[in-house]
């Protein structure tokens, strides 16, 4: 399934690039320059009408670090609808809250690269 970049979104993506929050700032550390088993993440992609915190095209992976607003019941039912399209689109989402990457990042990382290595598992030759 094609993955539609939503021009619209570029100045605004580039806003939450320059603004980036702390636990997007330390997870990118470790995403950055193909660090994650050799694959190309990006910052702040426009997908469709979404900008994913995290992405990588060849995983068709997006990754999300949730903020204390995400605990607000508004901002979590658009968060389900944001996971919903993208899961149609064919991209899997995983979410992490600030928490868990401020203080526990090796855990993160693991669920990470415990889904390359599924990804890989299932794309195999």
């Amino acid at each position: 399934m094609k993955i539609y970049y939503n021009p619209k979104l570029k100045i605004l993506a580039r806003q939450l690039r320059n603004n980036s929050t702390k636990s997007e700032i330390k997870l990118w550390t470790f995403l950055r320059r193909d660090q994650m088993y050799g694959y190309d993440f990006h910052r702040q992609k426009p997908i469709d009408e979404y900008i994913v915190d995290f992405f990588c095209n060849r995983l068709k992976l997006a990754i999300e670090c949730d903020g204390y607003s995400h605990e607000v019941l508004e901002v979590y039912e658009k968060d389900e609808l944001k996971t919903k399209r993208l899961n149609e689109l064919g991209i899997e989402v995983l979410r992490f809250s600030d928490y868990q990457i401020m203080n526990d990042i090796d855990n993160v990382l693991r669920a990470i690269e415990d889904y390359i290595i599924q990804f890989e598992n299932r794309h195999s030759i």
